[in-house]
């Protein structure tokens, strides 16, 4: 096997039980997208990955799962996202209404308030986020490995 490039990190979420359901979903097809705060990307001077662009899944340990190619990213406000993007994240959504309510959950929490450098952050239905669509393109070693 030839050496690759090395890949810039995806990370789903915070380390933790969480990343590792997003992680497994990916892994099992499940989960072809995802979504992020445009705030997230301006505090941390990152660009919005281009259509094309191979990236390395991240799991709780830090190890690369997965290379990833992003298929499609759209910005839009928090009120706009559609049906369709919230059963393609593979979280068991629904509706509109059950992913919002996740995200809400995630994007009001502590670790994302700390990490937006703000204790009261809150989104609504203007708040831009970007939608990012992504296919797996290779599983690395470890990277179909239950882990209990």
């Amino acid at each position: 096997m030839e050496p690759r490039e090395p890949l810039g990190p995806f990370l789903l979420a915070f380390p933790g039980p969480l990343r590792d359901r997003l992680v497994a979903a990916v892994l099992s097809g499940e989960k072809v997208s995802t979504s992020g705060l445009l705030a997230e990307y301006e505090l941390e001077g990152e660009e919005l990955p281009p259509v094309g662009e191979r990236s390395a899944l991240i799991d709780s340990e830090g190890r690369e799962v997965a290379v990833l190619e992003m298929t499609e990213v759209r910005v839009l406000p928090l009120g706009e996202v559609d049906l369709q993007h919230a059963l393609d994240e593979g979280e068991g959504y629904r509706s509109v209404a059950e992913w919002r309510a996740g995200h809400e959950a995630f994007w009001h929490g502590e670790e994302m308030r700390e990490a937006m450098g703000d204790p009261s952050f809150t989104v609504d239905d203007g708040t831009m986020i970007v939608a990012e669509r992504f296919r797996v393109v290779e599983v690395l070693d470890g990277g179909g490995a239950s882990s209990g």
